[in-house]
């Protein structure tokens, strides 16, 4: 696999030889592919399989910071088409990444964070039958992601969580807002939580996304 990546595995897959219920967690601009991997022993009593790629770009040469699409043109933003082809690029990883480490293709939720939210949504909307569903994390939703969503059944019967901070300096409450109104006009299972935080995920989040990545992948609740 050509994407650097970090990986949790909570270990049953070798004594059951059952495929693991999976996390991909796309992390956000500025972190690298270990941000968002101690998450894992929180989610679900640690028992799901995370996987984190790590963005191409480096922010700042010997530091790990990273970003996922390389800006151009006078305005320095990403284009669609780069946008496009980060997209191609994680979606060809996660197929990769579930056949090496044992994830189970049925049960994988896509975990985008701050900017690897938008990554999480053009992926998740675009492909609502690959996946069991999409937490997006103080993000917000792209044009691109809402005009290739696909429609019908499927993505009716996609499960979104979405989770806010009320003062995100980074990524105002009112685009989590927006999302959730475009987001519901779509037509998507959507769960949705704004909480007293900044940019970043708090304990009382971390339970709520806890509590539905357990749902969403089936698993038994711990006796």
């Amino acid at each position: 696999m050509q994407v650097t990546h970090s990986v949790w595995n909570p270990g049953t897959a070798a004594a059951s030889g059952d495929l693991l219920p999976t996390v991909i967690a796309i992390h956000g601009h500025g972190a690298h592919s270990q941000d968002l991997l101690g998450l894992a022993p929180y989610l679900a009593n640690g028992r799901l399989l995370m996987i984190c790629p790590e963005a191409e770009f480096m922010l700042q040469p010997g530091m790990p910071s990273y970003t996922w699409f390389e800006p151009s043109g006078p305005d320095l933003k990403r284009t669609p088409e780069e946008f496009e082809r980060v997209n191609a690029r994680v979606s060809a990883f996660i197929s990769e990444a579930l056949a090496r480490y044992g994830g189970d293709p049925e049960r994988t939720v896509l975990l985008g964070f701050s900017q690897g939210g938008s990554i999480a949504y053009r992926i998740g909307l675009g492909e609502p039958t690959r996946i069991a569903g999409v937490a997006a994390l103080s993000t917000w939703l792209p044009e691109e992601a809402e005009a290739a969503a696909e429609t019908g059944d499927a993505l009716a019967a996609l499960p979104v969580i979405v989770q806010h901070g009320t003062s995100d300096p980074a990524v105002g409450v009112e685009r989590g807002q927006d999302s959730r109104d475009r987001l519901q006009a779509l037509g998507v299972q959507l769960e949705y939580h704004e909480y007293e935080m900044q940019h970043q995920i708090g304990a009382e989040s971390l339970t709520d996304l806890s509590a539905w990545c357990q749902r969403v992948l089936d698993l038994p609740p711990i006796e």
